[in-house]
């Protein structure tokens, strides 16, 4: 069950963001085998001076349409996974017109007793959901 954070410069069309959004969801599903309507996305727009993105050093630069993301999920995963992952989204959101080097993504792991999806509960603590096992390695 990841929470993904989405952050865009403004500028984009309703279709554009969805389909950055669906672009991020298909390679979380992919990869990290949870089921399609597994979903929770906050997508957030900003001015342009509001994100700061520069190139830590690595030799490129950023365009005006960053995109970035944090997923939030259960830890577990192999490094091995986590780098399938960085690697599908990048090739999905390619293919919604998103280049390379403007994809920047933050994984945080946490553990079943952080999260509630609702009523004041830690539903994997309490039972009434089941703790999610380790993604297979995909592809």
């Amino acid at each position: 069950m990841p929470l993904v954070r989405i952050d865009l410069v403004k500028g984009r069309n309703d279709a554009q963001v969805r389909a950055v959004a669906d672009a991020v969801h298909t390679a979380v599903v992919e990869v990290l085998a949870v089921p399609e309507r597994d979903r929770f996305q906050i997508v957030t727009e900003h001015e342009a001076s509001r994100v700061i993105a520069l190139d830590a050093g690595l030799g490129f630069e950023r365009g005006d349409d960053i995109v970035m993301i944090q997923i939030f999920t259960q830890t577990g995963r192999s490094t091995d996974v986590k780098q399938q992952l960085y690697a599908a989204i990048a090739a999905h959101l390619a293919q919604a017109g998103v280049a390379g080097e403007d994809v920047f993504i933050g994984y945080v792991e946490n553990t079943p007793a952080d999260w509630s999806f609702g009523f004041g509960r830690a539903q994997y603590i309490a039972g009434d959901l089941g703790i999610p096992a380790a993604a297979p390695a995909a592809r």
